[in-house]
């Protein structure tokens, strides 16, 4: 689980080229890079891997993330060369607030059970992280449906919140890594299948018991995808 690194992130110094109030990128990054700047770059890359796929986070910039930058860069129209220079970065500084969140997400959406972050299967701080990168994931699935509202219903859960809503005692939403999707500006089919293109190993969604009403979306540790009255 990601768990450091995600919502702070080097704060501009003088002399660069352009200071942003959650993180500022301070050098091209290209294949062969790594370290903490090509780790955060990996998290806004997140809903970028392809389909079926899952972007390491893990600040080594490969193959995989030169693949997810190019699906990126051409997702936004700009030149789709896997290198992260100039333009990139000015349309990630455009795509994020202050709190490093992207735009169209926050992380009172990801959680509407308590302000700590405390309580599930795993410590505050990895759960915010996870919450985090899917929002991300999130925001590239937005963008690929023509930039129209996701509805997210439900996100992190404590112990407690979980049992309250008859929860699986092993969900997802325990580590803060899922979110439940309602329909709105896009059926559920929808949601399911274009989330399968954007980095979630979970997806359940219409015709999987106890989900007629919502897609859900997780980041499990190996893929499984049921919506039967999707075809998924």
């Amino acid at each position: 689980m990601l768990m450091a690194g995600l919502a702070a992130g080097s704060l501009a110094t003088a002399g660069t080229a352009h200071a942003d109030g959650c993180y500022t990128w301070n050098r091209t990054l290209s294949q062969g890079a790594s370290g903490a700047d090509v780790t955060q770059l990996q998290i806004r890359l997140s809903g970028y891997p392809g389909y079926g796929a899952v972007l390491a986070v893990d600040g080594e910039f490969g193959p995989a993330t030169t693949a997810a930058l190019k699906r990126f860069q051409s997702a936004y129209d700009l030149t789709s060369d896997g290198v992260a220079g100039p333009n990139t970065f000015s349309k990630l500084y455009a795509l994020q607030d202050d709190d490093c969140t992207p735009v169209h997400f926050d992380y009172a959406e990801l959680n509407r059970c308590n302000s700590t972050w405390s309580g599930g299967a795993v410590g505050a701080a990895t759960a915010k992280a996870n919450a985090l990168r899917t929002m991300w994931k999130l925001e590239a699935l937005r963008h690929a449906l023509g930039d129209q509202p996701i509805r997210v219903t439900s996100g992190f859960r404590s112990q407690s919140c979980n049992s309250a809503v008859g929860g699986a005692s092993n969900s997802r939403h325990l580590y803060g890594d899922a979110a439940d999707l309602g329909a709105g500006s896009h059926s559920l089919c929808t949601l399911a299948k274009q989330a399968r293109n954007h980095g979630f190993n979970g997806i359940l969604g219409p015709g999987y018991p106890g989900h007629d009403d919502h897609t859900h979306v997780d980041h499990r540790g190996s893929r499984y995808w049921s919506a039967p009255t999707c075809g998924i």
